[in-house]
């Protein structure tokens, strides 16, 4: 799933101070599940923004509402029942949510509330880990399942780098080094001979650097 964090109380409402009616507007997608930006978040970050807003001596309507995606046109017809209630949207779903409503809502101003920060997964209650980069050429049937393009520091593609000591990252001690992992995984697994595979020079054109990428389905498209 995308993680994200809410961003500062004080960049939020440097944002939107100007504006008199302000839709917060929840998704009920990723950044539910990490407890950013679905309905509980929202009410938290409307509160925030009346008593910032109070406190610089303005005034707003502020309203507050949700979606189940903010990043399918589907839903974001939605945001109709809302018509005449706002001048700003202040959205807390991750940025392709934002990029989404500001391209269908070309008259709308929209706003992030916050962060993204990532693809990753929970790893305990309360703690989120990257976990994939999308880098759009995935090599994890290599590598055990796990991924050293977004979980190690260099995203080296042959195994452990020199600073690699007892399993752990050169930069962080409390950060597993993910090739000792691999290796380990690989071993369990009776995949020994993957780690005899020597990776050719990466293409990273799948990875975004060729500009916004997109992914056609002849099947699905009508």
């Amino acid at each position: 799933m995308i993680v994200a964090e809410r961003k500062p109380a004080g960049e939020i409402i440097e944002m939107v101070k100007d504006a008199k009616k302000i839709l917060v507007l929840g998704c009920r997608g990723c950044v539910s599940v990490c407890s950013a930006g679905g309905e509980r978040e929202v009410e938290i970050i409307a509160s925030l923004v009346r008593l910032g807003l109070q406190k610089l001596g303005k005034k707003a309507k502020v309203t507050e509402g949700s979606l189940v995606r903010q990043c399918d046109k589907e839903y974001i017809d939605a945001i109709d029942q809302w018509k005449g209630k706002y001048d700003a949207i202040l959205s807390t779903a991750c940025g392709v949510g934002v990029n989404f409503i500001s391209t269908l809502r070309r008259e709308d101003t929209v706003f992030p509330a916050l962060n993204t920060s990532f693809m990753g997964g929970s790893v305990e209650q309360g703690i989120w880990a990257e976990q994939c980069a999308g880098c759009g050429d995935c090599v994890l049937h290599l590598t055990g399942g796990l991924c050293p393009v977004a979980r190690c520091a260099k995203s080296l593609m042959n195994g452990p780098c020199g600073g690699s000591v007892d399993g752990r990252c050169e930069i962080d001690q409390d950060v597993e080094c993910i090739w000792q992992s691999i290796y380990d995984k690989s071993n369990r697994t009776g995949q020994e001979a993957n780690m005899d595979r020597i990776a050719p020079i990466r293409d990273w054109s799948s990875a975004g650097h060729g500009g916004p990428r997109k992914v056609v389905r002849d099947d699905l498209t009508v």
